[in-house]
């Protein structure tokens, strides 16, 4: 594994110090062997494989030298200039430090006016769910989904013209001309409910509009504390760390509560109305406290923000938002809230719900 991630990643830097005295023995280890099979891998000289052989040396040292029971971290000390390094990770092959195209290759385009490209992620979900609500609105309206998985596809040249910062979702509205591309879930939303008003998912009045586009931008500014701050130490990060944890599980049950003191006095996240703001909130949220994201139920101790579950639980029973969730996924819910409704790997017509 080591061996491949070394052939992966920046060739050019050097081997770091491994100090047995300070580092947990195993990984001492672990660190070591990223490096020392690199230059094995790339060895053209006596000289290089002495090197390799000498790091790999270190770490065993560190290893067998080492008999306390607790692992001291070392301290980081940020480099002058930053570097790429072998971070790990679920996403670290696709990760780098530059934007822009890596292949070249079109989006597909399906026969709807609106084509979306994303994947069934918290930020994904909203905007299925949006599209979903439009459907039962607007007899006529009808959309095509395309799967865009993370694994590099959000880096094609296609995706990139759509969203020059590869994420998902992104769309392309095709009533216009030339086609509208809209890219961002919040930007979305709001494109989406002006378009299409009479979903009256975004209220009108000076206040009420405030109030709403208000919370969509919490929404916004929150949730990469939750998924990018909170998720990826305690679920996607290659070792769990105390510090990172701590800081964002504190920050994330404070929003949770922010949440339910708003809720304690609301029906919805602005009042009586459902807009695009419970659209937008929901999938991150009610996601959290429906116990749907990141194993993390009982460690955020989800069950006390009670008015927050209300309110997940209630927006749960719009088919539009049940239908939304189930857009560019492989694994449908199997609960009885559900039945009937699958899992579509992409969506391409109103048909598709019926198969």
């Amino acid at each position: 594994i080591w061996f491949k991630l070394g052939d992966i990643y920046s060739k050019s830097r050097p081997a770091p110090a491994v100090t047995p005295s300070l580092c947990c023995p195993w990984r001492a280890m672990r660190q070591a062997l990223r490096f020392a099979f690199r230059p094995v891998a790339e060895a053209k000289s006596a000289a290089a494989l002495a090197a390799a052989a000498g790091a790999a040396g270190a770490a065993s040292s560190a290893l067998s030298g080492s008999s306390t029971s607790a692992c001291e971290e070392a301290k980081y000390v940020p480099p002058q200039v930053w570097q790429p390094v072998v971070s790990g990770g679920k996403f670290a092959g696709v990760n780098r430090p530059t934007a822009g195209a890596r292949t070249q290759q079109a989006l597909s385009v399906g026969k709807h006016p609106i084509q979306l490209y994303s994947l069934g992620t918290p930020n994904g979900v909203k905007v299925t769910i949006m599209l979903e609500e439009i459907c039962a609105v607007y007899p006529e309206f009808d959309y095509d989904a395309w799967k865009i998985k993370i694994d590099g596809a959000q880096f094609t040249s296609g995706f990139v013209d759509l969203n020059p910062n590869s994420k998902i979702p992104a769309m392309m509205d095709h009533t216009t001309s030339p086609p509208t591309r809209v890219f961002e879930s919040g930007a979305i939303l709001i494109y989406l409910a002006e378009k299409y008003p009479d979903c009256k998912l975004l209220p009108t009045g000076t206040a009420k509009r405030a109030e709403c586009l208000s919370w969509l931008m919490w929404q916004m500014g929150s949730a990469p504390f939750v998924g990018g701050g909170f998720g990826h130490f305690y679920f996607y990060a290659p070792e769990r760390l105390e510090y990172p944890i701590n800081r964002y599980a504190m920050e994330t049950k404070r929003q949770l509560d922010v949440l339910n003191q708003q809720l304690a006095k609301n029906t919805y996240i602005c009042g009586e109305e459902y807009t695009i703001a419970d659209i937008a909130i929901w999938p991150w949220y009610g996601g959290l406290v429906l116990r749907r994201l990141y194993g993390a139920g009982d460690f955020l101790s989800v069950d006390e923000y009670t008015h927050v579950v209300r309110w997940a639980k209630q927006v749960e029973q719009r088919l539009a938002v049940r239908r939304g969730r189930m857009v560019n996924r492989n694994d449908p819910d199997k609960s009885d809230l559900y039945a009937g409704i699958p899992a579509l790997l992409e969506r391409h017509g109103r048909q598709d719900w019926a198969n």
